[in-house]
């Protein structure tokens, strides 16, 4: 594709557009256009963050010609609609998270997308944040026992990392995950609303198995759970149990009426990583077996995380580097979540598995 600046549309103005436009602003761009259910709302976003276009009616975005990328930041039981609109009109797509209900969606969304030749892509900020490329590249090198700096790059994410001299950690054995909020108990509200797609696989599991899962070497094969129901039917709290082919286990643990620190932990043959505030990290620890000596590891602001995500998009897009979205784990991370939803009976009004 010729390289061009991108226009960038949303389609929503909560939480996640505003972000969006300030991280627009931080890359020197401004959002082109904007659309939302409420109007009145749409042109307040826009007079706030001096976007060119408001539409009357928000699905003039996904013909318009001037848009190149959408980010669709709705609720979770829209995100099939409005993808599907907005790749049969030729646009790229960043689909905020839980990037689809279930498998069969993503499958239909991602076939749509290659046969338009489209970017289509979650916006999950461990796919993108730096702290996690420099921890992965910096295990899949340790894998073997032990470095040679001779064969790594300094262009290379982990290189700082293996020159100061932490050692290899060996083979990802084990991982232990949190994420707990305290959401008051709103039956309307979207986190335990189903007409919302309201649970908290959809809205926090995702953060925690797409990081499991960017760690183990293969898809767990083997995947067993609780699950506590909210009075709405919503999953409310849960623990999840998974094990792939390589004998790497995973331990998760959500609420959604509960606080957790938001901790992860990455046991290795030889140490350690623990990471707090998982989902826009910027810094992780890591502890080694034999010494207890720690390394503290920073990459990245946490300040920054749609930034990294949007920067990555507009790679995938403009060079075709479309791995750095992680699509096939967010597949991966689709298909865990959609196997324990019908497990738990917990199937959203009007959803087809």
């Amino acid at each position: 594709m010729e390289k061009k600046e991108l226009n960038w549309a949303v389609l929503g103005c909560g939480v996640i557009a505003n972000e969006m436009a300030q991280a627009l602003e931080k890359m020197g761009k401004r959002l082109y256009a904007v659309g939302n259910r409420t109007h009145e709302k749409a042109v307040a976003f826009a007079e706030k963050y001096q976007v060119s276009k408001v539409y009357d009616d928000f699905s003039e975005m996904f013909e318009d010609p001037e848009v190149d990328v959408i980010y669709i930041t709705t609720p979770h039981n829209t995100h099939l609609e409005f993808a599907k609109k907005a790749i049969l009109g030729g646009k790229h797509v960043f689909c905020e998270k839980s990037v689809m209900l279930n498998s069969r969606e993503l499958e239909e969304t991602v076939r749509l997308a290659k046969e338009k030749q489209v970017v289509f892509a979650e916006a999950m900020t461990i796919w993108h944040m730096p702290i996690y490329k420099k921890l992965w590249e910096f295990v899949r090198l340790g894998e073997t026992g032990s470095f040679s700096m001779e064969e790594i790059a300094k262009e290379n994410p982990a290189y700082e990392m293996i020159e100061s001299g932490i050692p290899a950690l060996g083979k990802v054995q084990l991982l232990q995950l949190n994420f707990g909020s305290y959401k008051e108990y709103n039956m309307k509200n979207r986190f335990f609303n189903m007409n919302l797609a309201g649970g908290a696989m959809l809205d926090i599991g995702v953060y925690a198995l797409s990081l499991t899962r960017s760690f183990m070497a293969s898809q767990p094969n083997a995947i067993m759970s609780q699950v506590k129901y909210a009075p709405t039917g919503a999953d409310e709290q849960s623990n999840i149990i998974l094990k792939n082919p390589d004998g790497q286990m995973a331990s998760i643990t959500l609420s959604l009426h509960s606080k957790q620190p938001k901790r992860a932990v990455i046991s290795c043959e030889k140490g350690y990583i623990e990471i707090m505030e998982y989902p826009r990290a910027d810094k992780a620890i890591i502890v080694e077996a034999e010494t207890g000596k720690v390394h503290t590891v920073t990459a990245g602001a946490t300040a920054n995380a749609l930034q990294y995500e949007m920067q990555d998009m507009e790679d995938a897009i403009l060079n075709g580097n479309t791995g750095i979205m992680h699509l096939e784990h967010t597949t991966d991370v689709m298909a865990i979540m959609t196997q324990l939803r019908k497990e738990w009976n917990v199937k959203y009004p009007g959803e087809v598995w």
